[in-house]
């Protein structure tokens, strides 16, 4: 993938290092009380005040400057994958008579938190609608290359643009009209709509990587066959069989290795949102 020349989007948010969950010295309650016997005595309440304050936030334990090049390459990457996913989905708004709100993306380590709760490693990138933001850890494409043998640049970046095809799903009103209509059914029925809804998200990732080689010519030989990998081998039957040797479809959440590739072949061939219609279409 030819990345290196691109912009670097600005909507970057980098925690990794930090610590999840603000702390205060003698907690928040017992600074306020000491605040208030200053008060009492004359004692200018800000200066207790301010020294909590220090410690409300741990500092970064990690910056760019003692993390492992490599690692620092990678989130210069995922800026740089962003960004171009910002460059196509603002066009696409554009000549749809829409504004597009771009997402910022959170880089983290360990665990974070977000408007949807705490999110950890353990549970890959994700999406929150709640803040619209995408989540990720870098430790996730280790995780990618290894446990599920899909390595490649153009892989780590269909990881990218399917998350952000959640965010376009948000901006759509296609998520909430979603979770609205699976308060009303059967946990089999949501099962089937949620699957619905993460193939849409893949036929968007296409729909990027459609526009992205048209526009910029990022592509190079085997980008294409590194992101039909990593979409097969994230699909609901392959990762049930390794993790316990059996399939149960009507568990799929997120669709089967062969429907994950092909809807994803699906908006990267046509590169449209019309061409995604994954909710109309009688067969995945």
């Amino acid at each position: 993938m030819r990345w290196k020349m691109g912009r670097r989007s600005s909507n970057v948010e980098d925690r990794r290092g930090r610590s999840s969950v603000p702390t205060a010295a003698g907690g928040g309650l017992g600074i306020l009380v000491l605040a208030l016997i200053a008060s009492l005595f004359g004692i200018d309440p800000s200066l207790i005040l301010d020294q909590g304050n220090q410690v409300t936030n741990q500092p970064s334990t990690s910056t760019p400057e003692n993390r492992p090049a490599a690692e620092n390459e990678l989130a210069d990457f995922v800026s740089v994958v962003l960004a171009d996913t910002e460059e196509t989905w603002d066009t696409i708004f554009r000549q749809e008579g829409l504004t597009y709100r771009q997402p910022k993306l959170v880089l983290f380590t360990g665990q974070t938190q977000s408007a949807c709760g705490l999110g950890k490693a353990a549970v890959g990138p994700f999406y929150c609608p709640a803040d619209q933001k995408v989540y990720i850890d870098l430790s996730f494409y280790d995780d990618l290359k290894r446990r599920h043998q899909a390595p490649g640049d153009f892989a780590q970046a269909y990881v990218i643009a399917h998350e952000v095809g959640h965010h376009i799903q948000t901006l759509l009103g296609i998520s909430r009209k979603v979770q609205d209509f699976k308060g009303r059914v059967s946990q089999i029925e949501g099962n089937q709509l949620s699957v619905r809804q993460e193939l849409q998200a893949d036929c968007f990732a296409g729909i990027w990587a459609h526009n992205a080689d048209k526009a910029r010519q990022l592509l190079e030989k085997g980008d294409l066959e590194e992101a039909l990998n990593a979409a097969s081998s994230i699909g609901d039957d392959r990762l049930q069989q390794q993790a316990r040797g059996y399939v149960t479809p009507e568990s799929f959440t997120h669709g089967s290795s062969a429907q994950r590739v092909r809807w994803f072949k699906v908006g990267m061939e046509q590169g449209t949102l019309k061409a995604c219609d994954t909710f109309a279409a009688r067969n995945l």
